[in-house]
């Protein structure tokens, strides 16, 4: 889901130079005031919905009014990840005006509707700190990206104006990236408390908890098949005996290096767990079209430096891959409505050379 792994954009746009040992793409490649590229034939009336800082993990409520995202902008004193909600525009003369619904302290992160539409999940530090939790000093790795999985993150339910209604989580370890079913009885979601980054279910009420996932490496960013009957998300499978010392080193520091995801699907229970792409390097943020029969995907497989990132739809068997996004920077974090009308991603595209990535809306075009 977000975030990636619950962090902030800025450190995404560091992943998308981490390969070369760049700081940012868009700062460093070619860019294009535009907010629809030529080959982008699946996507129509493309609109801007944030403009300036880092927004991503935008996701739509279930009736496709209204997107919640995470916003970090330091120019205006959001100093990382808060939790926005905002109603879609429904005519061009309508502007997108997003209020904080998080407590504006901690970090937050993987904001998601609950089915009725009436309050929302997200994960936040702020329980343990009201201050933005450290990012790690990467010249300690050998200027390897680093993600850090931060203990005090834990998931919470609020309603729509930020009042906290519960919090789901309280172990030792992170837990966040939670998504909801469609049929609205369970979430799915990303913990530490058994020691590794595994996937576990949940109902609405945060009770019934169940690991599905026993394999070595980071899974996370889990969403449901519109049926509710699987489960698509990103891994990492350490394999070689340098590789599983590496990860095993950086998970006692509550760190993770994602050099290599690739997208796996399961049944909703985890069971006949398979993996779907080997495309090497970087395939994530995974979630399935509104048919069933297609997954959607971020990937920087065609660039051996590592950037940019676009978006690629594949058959359920990883077979058939189309490009569909164009940016010579980063697109990421689709959800479609539930209808299968609309499309809603995160870009670097139009920000004039800036490191800023903003929120688009567009007509899906089959």
């Amino acid at each position: 889901m977000k975030y990636f792994i619950g962090i902030s954009l800025m450190a995404v746009v560091l992943f998308m130079g981490s390969f070369t040992g760049k700081r940012n793409v868009a700062m460093q490649q070619p860019f294009s005031d535009t907010v629809h590229f030529p080959g982008e034939t699946h996507f129509g009336n493309v609109r801007q919905l944030t403009f300036g800082g880092d927004n991503a993990e935008a996701y739509l409520s279930k009736d496709g009014k209204y997107l919640v995202f995470q916003k970090t902008d330091p120019k205006n004193r959001i100093m990382c990840d808060q939790i926005w909600i905002g109603k879609v525009p429904t005519k061009a003369s309508e502007k997108f005006e997003p209020k904080l619904i998080s407590t504006g302290t901690g970090r937050t992160t993987c904001a998601f509707f609950y089915p009725d539409g009436k309050s929302v999940l997200y994960a936040s530090t702020h329980f343990v700190s009201n201050e933005c939790p450290p990012v790690p000093d990467r010249s300690k790795y050998g200027n390897k990206y680093i993600w850090p999985i931060y203990e005090s993150m834990d998931i919470f339910q609020a309603d729509l104006n930020g009042k906290i209604i519960k919090r789901l989580t309280n172990t030792n370890g992170y837990d966040a990236e939670a998504t909801i079913s469609p049929n609205g009885d369970k979430m799915v979601f990303t913990s530490m408390r058994d020691g590794d980054l595994d996937l576990y279910t949940m109902d609405l009420q945060g009770k019934n908890v169940k690991r599905i996932t026993n394999t070595l490496g980071y899974d996370g960013g889990a969403w449901f098949s519109p049926d509710g009957s699987k489960i698509i998300w990103r891994a990492s499978r350490p394999t070689t005996t340098d590789e599983v010392k590496e990860y095993k080193e950086l998970i006692a520091e509550n760190l993770v290096a994602p050099t290599h995801m690739e997208v796996w699907i399961a049944n909703a229970d985890g069971s006949d767990a398979h993996q779907v792409t080997d495309l090497e390097q970087a395939n994530w943020a995974p979630n399935f079209t509104p048919d069933g029969k297609h997954f959607i995907f971020c990937s920087n497989h065609e660039y051996k430096r590592g950037f940019p990132f676009n978006m690629y739809i594949a058959d359920l068997d990883g077979k058939n891959i189309e490009k569909i996004s164009r940016d010579k920077g980063f697109d990421a974090f689709p959800m479609f409505s539930s209808s299968g009308k609309k499309i809603v991603f995160s870009s670097n595209r139009n920000n004039g050379g800036t490191r800023d990535t903003n929120v688009f809306i567009a007509d899906w075009i089959q």
